[in-house]
């Protein structure tokens, strides 16, 4: 049986213009998608002050149960969400604002963020207009469908490089005419896939769509391991941070460890930079105390690609040379039995990779780091939060601590895990904590414990810190 998805289907033309092909395509391909058992809305700007005023009766009666929106959407009649009053786009006659009025960008934010979607597809997604709207807010897979064959439209887009940037979220495009995909491929490469409207075109769609989602991940796991989790305790755990065997940070394996417990961290993942030592050595340290650490150690490494970002190894064993492509790294993550774990995905102060190749990996990626306190932008967290949601990946956190005071900033509330299989498990189940912190501060401190210091000054530092660490615990630094 083929599976029944939940889709919004996004036109950026007021729906009573009911002579426009876009409208029209739109709508032929609700209704024949509704008929096929498929969930259905369309979202779209509207001339009728009623039927806006109607719309928003209908998702304040929503809020408290989103979901009833998709209902009775899957016999052939789509439900028609008027999201604000008509707009002038692109291609209009008439000048078109430089911005989205705020009440139609905030009721598509509302409704993409609280219904539960598959699929949303976006028709003429250019800047402004309640398709671009709907890309920025998406948490579900994404469709960009193309139909002019017009230069002029491209000629007179606003922001250009800020549309650009949106592009960058679609999972698929398709185009209505051959011209139309030459056209948006000279100006936003990509691979449009020709679509022409027609008898076949739901088949088309349909197939995109079942493609699409044969890339999310299971986000059951093993009922069994749950099973066995479930009596375990909740501990707090941090996967991401540095030592000095990274070449950006100071601070020695014992401090670590110390500041570890002293936040109550009951796990960490040791993550230098091109460097397995530290995080070796930090394992051996824990289990110095016996069988039950305080703090267990999570073996891993931040590899640096050739020029397709950093990707992080957990639960390797071996390190991994810096400068091997995405997809070597990946296989030999995976060579030793490790988890390929995501950094700062699209924080563009960071090494990252760029969407296409996060998106050539994604069957391969086991978790991706949703929150980073380092990420100056907030924006970069929530978009790794949304690619993550999409693709049903785990969700993971780290502090990127590159100094002690740094240690915890984030932390993942989950279940003690033994090796990677119950971490997965634990991680699907996991909730993510935040608590304030300030970036400029850890920042300065990174900046003072590292490049601020010469070499013999960093040397005596350490002595010191780990003189008085000693003399504070007793027995070499124990408790």
């Amino acid at each position: 049986m083929a599976p029944s998805f939940s889709i919004a289907h996004v036109t950026p033309y007021p729906w009573e213009m009911e002579e426009n092909e876009v409208n029209g395509h739109v709508r032929r391909m609700a209704e024949e998608l509704s008929r096929r058992g498929h969930r259905v809305l369309v979202l779209a700007p509207s001339r009728s002050q009623e039927r806006v005023r109607d719309s928003r009766r209908k998702l304040r009666a929503a809020r408290g149960r989103p979901q009833s929106l998709l209902e009775g959407t899957d016999a052939g009649s789509p439900r028609v969400i008027a999201v604000g009053e008509v707009l002038d786009v692109v291609g209009a006659t008439r000048r078109r604002p430089s911005a989205l009025p705020i009440d139609v960008a905030r009721t598509v934010e509302e409704l993409l963020t609280t219904v539960a979607l598959d699929f949303v597809h976006v028709h003429e997604p250019f800047a402004p207009s309640t398709s671009n709207a709907a890309l920025r807010h998406s948490r579900a897979l994404n469709v960009g469908s193309f139909h002019s064959s017009s230069e002029r439209l491209l000629s007179t887009l606003v922001a250009r490089r800020f549309v650009e940037s949106f592009f960058g979220r679609l999972d698929a495009r398709t185009a209505s005419l051959a011209a139309t995909a030459e056209l948006m491929a000279r100006h936003f490469p990509g691979d449009y896939r020709l679509v022409p409207d027609g008898d076949g075109a739901v088949d088309e769609l349909e197939d995109i769509y079942r493609v699409l989602a044969a890339r999310r991940h299971d986000p059951s796991g093993d009922p069994a391991v749950r099973r066995r989790l479930a009596e375990r305790p909740l501990i707090d755990v941090d996967l991401h941070m540095h030592t000095d065997h990274s070449h950006d940070c100071a601070t020695p394996v014992e401090v670590l460890l110390a500041t570890a417990r002293e936040q109550g961290l009951g796990a960490i993942a040791v993550t230098d930079h091109n460097e397995i030592s530290g995080a070796l050595e930090a394992r051996a340290q824990a289990e110095g105390f016996g069988p039950h650490p305080p703090v267990k150690v999570i073996v891993g490494e931040e590899v640096k690609t050739a020029g397709q970002g950093e990707v992080i190894g957990l639960f390797i064993e071996e390190k991994i040379p810096r400068g091997l492509s995405l997809e070597e790294t990946v296989a030999e993550i995976k060579r030793q039995g490790g988890l390929v774990y995501v950094p700062h995905p699209f924080d563009r102060m960071h090494s990252v990779p760029d969407y296409e190749h996060l998106v050539r990996i994604v069957d391969d990626v086991d978790a991706i780091e949703v929150f980073n306190p380092r990420v100056a932008i907030g924006a970069f967290n929530e978009e790794a939060s949304r690619f993550a949601a999409k693709y049903r990946i785990p969700a993971g956190a780290g502090s990127d601590s590159h100094v002690a005071q740094g240690l915890g900033s984030v932390r993942i509330r989950m279940r003690a895990f033994e090796g990677p299989q119950e971490f997965m498990q634990a991680l699907r189940d996991a909730d993510i904590l935040t608590r304030p912190s300030s970036l400029l501060y850890v920042q300065a401190l990174k900046f003072l414990q590292t490049r601020a210091t010469p070499p013999s000054a960093r040397r005596a530092s350490k002595a010191r810190r780990l003189k008085r660490l000693r003399r504070a615990h007793g027995s070499g630094g124990r408790r």
